[in-house]
């Protein structure tokens, strides 16, 4: 298929997405974007994704609507980061957590999705990995040529599974690829429809109870090819509403402390989320790595308002792979990015 006819297709598909996303959730105009101080203004809506974090941790304790009892907080479960940026062209989220591979795809053309990166969740580690299901013969990456392999495309997994087969030299059209949601991909691999799963946690360790770990996020962090779990916030609702911004990152902050000063009951929040029992909470959350809320201001990460980190060369890098992949169309200069770090108020927003 030619470039052009793809693009156009995909154009198409954007489209299409986003009208559903419109259609159910009203006329999609984004919370304080209006700025006329009606219901809706007062309103944040949240996308979550189930996954072991300090976001869960948030919605758990009820600390954002502590923190802000003049608004209403809205959660509502995403299945992936790809959804999450329709929700976003869609205008009907205002806050997210989202991978940052669909991140580096959201800043990039064809999406340019106006929103600023504000909060790092976590750095991907042994909770997203590529697994080869017993009995199909697969000891290696190299093994995949001409296997059945699933994730949930534009995700994390999806970046992390095409770095891995750029890494063992494996083209991608040497490999069936198939676009699965996490309960689809256990569905699947139940069955034996599928031979191999790149996914994160908890649908993870359900896998590997039948298979083998052929790499993880973690290793191919090692190998220059990091993912992380980020917080993003609409441009809008940033301009409307920069001390709820602030109430969010103070809150998550105090979650990234909960995890490192208290792994019980950080994990008896996130387990009661995940209808996980504590242990298995608890032993998923240490497969994950944490930064301390001091490090999220420092030069590798988010940085401040004078200088803004690494994170953003982080993700023009992300972009510069996926449009290597053909998986987008254009990269983003470094300042695009940058300006998209939102860095206001650090290190002090961040504060308990």
């Amino acid at each position: 298929m030619s470039r052009p006819r793809l693009t156009r297709l995909l154009s198409a598909a954007l489209a299409a997405a986003t009208a559903a996303v419109l259609a159910a959730c009203g006329n999609g105009t984004a919370s304080g974007a209006g700025g006329g101080g009606g219901a809706a203004d007062r309103t944040i809506r949240i996308a979550y994704q189930a996954f072991p974090s300090g976001d869960l941790i948030v919605k758990n304790k009820g600390w954002l609507e502590q923190a802000l009892p003049g608004y209403t907080i809205k959660w509502t479960k995403f299945d992936s980061g790809a959804s999450i940026n329709t929700a976003f062209v869609a205008k009907s989220v205002d806050i997210a957590a989202i991978g940052s591979s669909p991140v580096a795809r959201g800043l990039s053309a064809p999406l340019n999705i106006p929103y600023q990166v504000a909060f790092v969740l976590d750095v991907a580690g042994d909770n997203e990995a590529l697994v080869a299901r017993d009995g199909t013969g697969v000891s290696s990456v190299a093994d995949l040529r001409g296997k059945k392999v699933a994730t949930p495309f534009a995700s994390t997994s999806h970046y992390s599974l095409l770095a891995a087969l750029d890494k063992a030299g494996v083209p991608e059209s040497a490999v069936n690829l198939v676009d699965l949601e996490p309960q689809d991909i256990l569905a699947s691999w139940t069955r034996g429809d599928i031979d191999a799963a790149y996914v994160w946690l908890p649908a993870l360790d359900e896998i590997k109870k039948t298979g083998k770990t052929l790499i993880s996020s973690r290793e191919l962090a090692t190998a220059g090819k990091p993912t992380l779990d980020l917080g993003v916030v609409s441009t809008a609702f940033v301009q409307a509403h920069p001390e709820a911004v602030d109430a969010w990152r103070k809150a998550e902050a105090r979650a990234l402390d909960l995890i490192a000063d208290d792994p019980d009951a950080a994990a008896q929040a996130v387990g009661a989320e995940l209808n996980l029992g504590k242990d298995e909470a608890k032993a998923q959350l240490s497969q994950g790595v944490f930064l301390k809320p001091a490090d999220l201001a420092s030069p590798e990460w988010l940085g401040t308002p004078d200088k803004v980190g690494g994170l953003a060369r982080n993700l023009v890098s992300a972009a510069q792979f996926l449009k290597d992949q053909q998986k987008i169309d254009a990269v983003p200069d470094l300042a695009t990015v940058e300006r998209a770090i939102y860095t206001k108020g650090l290190p002090g927003a961040l504060a308990s």
